[in-house]
Parts: structure tokens; sequence; C-alpha cells
């Protein structure tokens, strides 16, 4: 993957002692290998995240059922990810992510053994454990393994090779499954992060993938250390906050969007598609201009665009009901530049609120932020669904979506204030 080179990452430039060298980095192989190995890794996870359900419907599991394999993996993940600062403190650096690579891979193929929901609960457990280590270590070697000033467009990169499967897999692990069967896709959903968990290995810590921070960690003249303790945590809370309530808004989208459009699937699928090409590039696109002004530039924009977003789609579903046929020729372009603009704005919250906790956190709690941040983004998703879907069944389509606008609205306050803050 071909990487922007800037002066701080030509072999020419004269190193300080401490340093990264010049093979560290953006253009560093062990960086390089962190965006393959989550990309492989991601593949696996996506690919499956529909077809679980599905295959447990088939099964005679019901709705409940299927549902409740995507939950304990949910749960599962967010457990996981709270017990990671400890692990990567004490030494996990070195096989967390091959490791959790290795249990998304191992267990898929013995889904096609059973359709008895124990079990597939039982193997979902076992992948979320694995989906927990993944998401926490990954995050953080993104910025471990870079030098500080790199660090946006770290995250950016690490959020391509995470979103990217998402566009591709997500729609297409249906359908191949049900063109071709569930095994050979479920082999793939193994295969895929078994070989993430091999590039994995390769990855060379800047320190050995011990638990201090990189090299290049210290604090710079006249800067002060990053707080410890409690403290360390607390200065985390607002970024946490605005990742929460984006996230929760997210699955206004991900989760419920295409079911009043279930007349419209071209539309769905438009918006669906939509939202994820926005969200991707605007991650990439925000680490970029976050470096190079040193500061979260695209916060305050994304914030204002997951509003404006969630407002438009919210408008052109607001009269959704039984029987409803889809928007007309208004609604379509609402709610698909809606999804557009939502997705946009998304990508850059979920790119700045993780540099602005790696900066304010320090690099020897990585970990830390990383765990922090992921939690944000599968709870939030969790809650919303589950708190949405409550809403919808009361107010209807468009109150639910518009109230996930105004929730993000009151957070443009916190939005201008982490953005001041942060340099």
């Amino acid at each position: 993957m071909a990487n922007p080179v800037d002066s701080a990452d030509s072999s020419h430039v004269r190193m300080k002692p401490g340093e990264p060298g010049p093979h560290a980095g953006l253009n560093g192989w062990a960086f390089r290998l962190l965006v393959a190995a989550t990309g492989a890794t991601f593949t696996g996870h996506v690919l499956m995240l529909p077809l679980v359900p599905l295959w447990a419907v088939r099964g005679g599991a019901g709705d409940v059922g299927a549902g409740a394999t995507t939950a304990v993996f949910m749960f599962t993940t967010v457990v996981v990810q709270l017990a990671m600062p400890w692990l990567l403190d004490h030494g996990g650096y070195r096989w967390t992510f091959p490791v959790g690579a290795l249990l998304l891979a191992v267990p898929t193929p013995l889904f096609l053994l059973t359709g008895e929901l124990w079990a597939l609960i039982a193997i979902s457990v076992a992948r979320g454990v694995g989906f927990g280590m993944v998401t926490v270590v990954g995050a953080a070697l993104a910025a471990r393994l870079v030098r500080r000033e790199q660090i946006g467009r770290a995250a950016g990169y690490y959020g391509l090779a995470g979103g990217i499967p998402n566009i591709v897999a997500l729609s297409t692990g249906v359908w191949l499954a049900l063109e071709i069967g569930f095994g050979p896709v479920f082999w793939i959903a193994a295969i895929a992060p078994l070989i993430g968990a091999v590039l994995a290995f390769g990855i060379r810590q800047p320190d050995g993938g011990g638990s201090g921070p990189a090299p290049d960690a210290a604090p710079g003249r006249g800067t002060a250390p990053p707080p410890s303790g409690p403290a360390s945590y607390l200065v985390l809370a607002v970024p946490l906050l605005l990742m929460l309530v984006a996230a929760v808004a997210s699955s206004a989208i991900v989760t419920f969007l295409a079911i009043p459009l279930e007349e419209a699937a071209t539309v769905a699928a438009a918006a669906l598609l939509a939202y994820g090409v926005f969200s991707v590039a605007s991650r990439w696109w925000a680490g970029m201009l976050g470096d190079r002004h040193g500061r979260p530039v695209l916060l305050i924009p994304g914030v204002a665009a997951v509003v404006l977003g969630m407002a438009l789609a919210a408008a052109a579903v607001w009269p959704a009901a039984a029987g409803w046929a889809g928007p007309g020729a208004m609604g379509t372009v609402a709610v698909v530049a809606g999804a557009a603009l939502f997705g946009a704005g998304f990508g850059a919250v979920q790119n700045d609120t993780l540099v602005v906790m790696f900066r304010r956190i320090g690099p020897a709690r990585y970990g830390a932020a990383s765990a922090a941040w992921n939690i944000g983004i599968d709870a939030g998703t969790g809650a919303g669904a589950l708190g949405l879907g409550v809403v919808i069944q009361y107010l209807g389509y468009g109150p639910a979506f518009a109230l996930t606008a105004v929730a993000m609205a009151v957070c443009l306050p916190n939005a201008a204030a982490v953005a001041r803050r942060t340099g």
C-alpha cells in the first residue's frame, strides 16, 4: 500500500537518538503489515456479520435467536475490550492481534456443523473474544508504530483497512452465500483472518513489544507529561461522549434505514453504499488534514454533517408507515444525500476522536485510549439499535432519526471545546 512520503519519512533525514529509524512510521514494514493484517481480519469479521443470524434462522432459531447471536458477539467484544488495557500493559502487544485473529478464524467453520442455537452462541462468544482483542490492539498499534506527527494519518489508514471490508464484504457475503452456498463463504471468512494472524506475527514492536511507550514517546521540552491514574481516563470523557453519541446515531442508518425502504430496495442500497464510501473516505481525509494542521480540523464540521445528514434522512422517512411505497423523487435524493452526509461526518468524528484520545492520554496509555474508543463505538451501536428500536415502535422512523440529530446537535459545543484544546 503506497503511502504519501513526507520529509519526516525520507531516509536521508538525520534521526535523533531514540527516534524510529527511516524504515519506521507510515512507510515502515511494521505499519504496512498492520494495515494488511487489519484488512484481512476485518474481511472475515464483516462477511459473518449478516450470515450468522441468517444461518441461525435457517436452523430454526427464529428472529429472537438470530438477534441473540449478534448480541452475544457484541457483548463479549465489549467485555474483552474492557480487559485489553491491562493485557497490553503486561506484554499484550506481542500476541493479542495474532491470537485475536486466530479466534476469529478457527471457530468459523464450526458453524457448518450445527444449527443449534446454543452452539451458534458458543461459537459467537469465542469469535467475540477475538474481535475484542483485534479492535483494541489494532488501533493502539496504528499509533505506536508511527511518530507523533503521523498519528492522524496512521489512524486514517487504519480506518481504511477496517472500513473497506465493510463496503465490499457486507453485501457480497450474503449474495455469495445465497448463490454458491454458505460453506464456501464460511471458509473464506475463516481463511481471511488466518492470513491476518500470520501477517500480524511479523509486526515488530518499536520497543520490542513491551508495555512501554514507542521510541518517540518522551515528552518534548516544555511539554506537560500525560496524566496518570484515574485522571488519565477523565481526559478521555468528552471525546468518548462524542464517539458514543455518534455511534448511537449510526445505528439508525445501519440497522433501521433499510426497513422503511423495503419497497424501494435500490434506494436503500444506494443510501447504505453512500454511507459506507463517504465514512471511509472522510476518515482518511480527517487524518491527513489533522496531521497537516496539528489539530482535529474536521471534528466540528463532522459533527455538523452528522446532524444535517440525519435530519435529511429523518425528513425522507417521516411518512413511513404500514404500506408505505417509499420516498418519491425528492425523498430519494434526501435519503441518499443524508446517508452520504452522515457517513462523511461519522468518519471524521471517528478519526478525530481517536487521535484526540491518543494525544491526551500519552503513548504509554495508547491501549487504554483504544479500548475506550472501541467501547464507545460498539456499546453505542448496540445501545442505539436497542433504544431506537423502542422509539421507532412508539413514534416511528422519522421522529426516532430526528432525536439522534438533536442529540448530536447538543454535542456541538463539546466538539468545539475538544477542537479548541487539542493541538
